[in-house]
């Protein structure tokens, strides 16, 4: 049996179809109602009256309320007045089920009674078009990598030691021992592309950040590429290239959910390559000469990147930070070994770091160094340090977190509504 959609009822026009879903809104007049459908992909009209429907169907005026799921055949009619341009005339009105009184009104409702309610109020049309452009965000990822050549490898959500530092993990019972949920997929997919030259992995990733700002969730999905015999600039440049693909590929397919948005779709369109690319030398002298109290040797902030990324347009990619600041698998500069060959990716419009990334320490004495500096015993790290033994070569990579990537491209105000079910400090349902 046929199936028909609403975001595809442009093609049906003066068909007859059966569309299934619910009731997003209803308005009566005297022998004429009106039932907004949504089915999911879309919004629609549809004009019930007694002249074109059964009277049953007719009826259903008094009885069904608001998210009751109903099934809808009707003709498509083209409406320059209607949403979306075409509405459909019921010749039948079918009740699946009846909603009860739903809590979530047009009035005002608080944040966290909003995200109590949150598997309810992914059915708004603004969590909607959050949902359908970060679809098309992590579909555009994929279909960039594809288009390169990476192979996907998926890495472990169980590891058995800290990626990025140990004051945020999380621990969990295994067996008899003691497993971490992981912080990154990077030294796994480090070992892959040691095998198959460039590769990504994607998924969630967890930190156990105490922390409470607009950018930090405890449960996020990260994608991060690693590639074999790539350097720091051709690093930025596949990252410049991603960021531009993917902007692009939301522009050209979620015009209508940015629209719902309200979001200044000039910003978007403002980003083009080549980005910014500032050395952390420059870019504290660009603090300093904007009054901020900061010192070099300083890791950046929140309002850091703000001021940073305010100043330009598009992306900007800050590069070679001080060693002393950065993971211990990043490689130091051979030229002057305090700066780490690391880049951040910070975005416009005050929303902070997308990316970080960096050449990775592919001298074995050197990273075994590093490692004990951070205090961190080499033998747990046994495996990674196989990959400079057995054919060490440059190489490098980059995780980008999807929900801030969100965030800035919908224009969010926090990064809770960038994920159906965010994970924070305070909120683990629904």
């Amino acid at each position: 049996m046929h199936e028909y959609f609403i975001q595809n009822i442009s093609y049906h026009k003066d068909e007859v179809v059966k569309l299934k879903g619910w009731v997003y809104n209803l308005r009566k007049s005297g022998k004429i109602w009106f039932l907004i459908l949504r089915d999911g992909t879309g919004i629609i009209q549809c004009v019930v009256t007694k002249n074109d429907c059964d009277e049953a169907s007719f009826d259903l005026k008094d009885v069904l309320t608001q998210e009751s799921s109903v099934m809808v055949t009707g003709k498509v009619i083209a409406d320059e007045r209607a949403d979306g341009g075409y509405e459909l005339i019921a010749h039948k009105v079918e009740l699946v089920s009846i909603a009860g009184e739903y809590p979530i009104t047009k009035k005002e409702h608080g944040i966290e009674f909003l995200m109590d309610q949150r598997h309810l109020w992914l059915r708004s049309k603004r969590q909607h078009a959050i949902m359908r452009i970060r679809h098309t965000i992590i579909k555009s990822i994929r279909t960039f990598f594809d288009q390169r050549d990476f192979t996907l490898v998926d890495t472990p959500i169980f590891q058995k030691g800290a990626t990025e530092g140990t004051a945020t993990l999380f621990e969990t019972d295994y067996f008899d021992d003691k497993a971490y949920l992981t912080q990154s997929g990077q030294l796994y997919a480090e070992a892959a592309a040691m095998a198959l030259g460039k590769v990504y992995c994607f998924g969630p990733t967890f930190r156990a950040e105490k922390s409470k700002t607009r950018r930090h969730l405890t449960e996020f999905w990260m994608v991060e590429p690693e590639m074999a015999y790539y350097d720091l600039d051709m690093d930025m440049d596949l990252a410049e290239d991603m960021i531009s693909y993917i902007v692009a590929e939301v522009l050209m397919n979620r015009r209508l959910e940015l629209e719902t948005l309200e979001r200044d779709i000039t910003k978007l369109e403002a980003i083009q390559k080549p980005f910014p690319r500032i050395h952390y030398d420059d870019a504290i002298k660009l603090l300093q000469a904007r009054g901020v109290d900061v010192q070099w040797g300083d890791d950046f902030g929140a309002p850091h990147e703000t001021i940073i990324g305010e100043a330009h347009e598009s992306p900007v990619m800050v590069h070679h930070y001080p060693s002393a600041i950065k993971a211990f698998y990043m490689k130091r500069d051979p030229a002057d070994s305090k700066y780490a060959l690391a880049v951040d990716m910070l975005a416009p419009e005050g929303y902070g770091e997308i990316i970080g990334g960096s050449q990775r320490e592919d001298d074995y004495d050197l990273l075994v160094e590093r490692m004990r500096e951070e205090g961190m015993d080499p033998a747990n790290y046994d495996w990674y340090l196989d990959l400079r033994r057995y054919g060490s070569v440059p190489h490098a990579g980059f995780g980008l977190g999807v929900e801030r990537t969100v965030a800035w491209i919908c224009g969010l105000s926090h990064i809770r509504e960038a994920v159906p079910f965010p994970r924070t400090m305070s909120r683990l349902t629904p």
